[in-house]
């Protein structure tokens, strides 16, 4: 069980399992985790337990809080995590990669709450439309879900330095109408492998 996990120059955290979709494309239902590390926690650890597993930060050029489930929502071990990561090692930069429902999970805008420390987010997108969208991610809000995520990308852009969006290189996802989309949001996009 990896509560953090070094790739190339990165450390990611691995916050939860928990998730409010049930993606087909999801890692989670083909393997235990990524590369040698297991990712199903036991359960979730503590902020003392991930920071005393973050070790020196300065080792790393970025700090990604994603794991095996939706980190956001663990919103305020984010939030703790973040405050210490930004006083003890100020010059790493922190990424959050989201499914863009936080504002759904937590029923507000959380983005000025995560404004002044987080430097990036990378938001799933993996659909150009609703009905898409609750096929391939089943996303336990719904219909409400896919606006939803159109609202925070868009909302982002004014608390966060870099936003951009990716979508999974998949057999239903229609990557030419996400780039599309990607473009009309004025947000890069990563295209990342199935």
């Amino acid at each position: 069980m990896a509560i953090t996990y070094g790739l190339e120059d990165k450390l990611y955290i691995n916050l939860t399992n928990r998730c409010t979709n049930d993606c087909e494309f999801c890692v989670r239902n083909f393997k235990d985790g990524v590369g040698d590390y297991n990712l199903w926690l036991d359960k979730e650890p503590t902020t003392r337990e991930i920071i005393n597993n973050i070790g020196d930060a300065s080792a790393y050029n970025e700090i990604i809080f994603c794991g095996y489930g939706e980190p956001m929502i663990r919103l305020e071990e984010i939030k703790e995590i973040s405050n210490y990561l930004k006083n003890d090692y100020p010059k790493v930069p922190i990424r959050i990669n989201s499914n863009g429902q936080a504002n759904l999970i937590h029923n507000r805008n959380i983005l000025p709450e995560i404004s002044d420390l987080i430097d990036s987010i990378s938001i799933s997108l993996n659909a150009h439309n609703s009905k898409s969208y609750q096929k391939i991610c089943k996303s336990t809000f719904s219909d409400k879900a896919f606006p939803a995520i159109i609202e925070f990308i868009s909302e982002a852009k004014k608390y966060i330095s870099e936003v951009r969006v990716s979508v999974v290189d998949y057999p239903e996802v229609d990557i030419d109408s996400c780039s599309k989309l990607a473009k009309k949001l004025n947000v890069p996009l990563k295209i990342r492998r199935f």
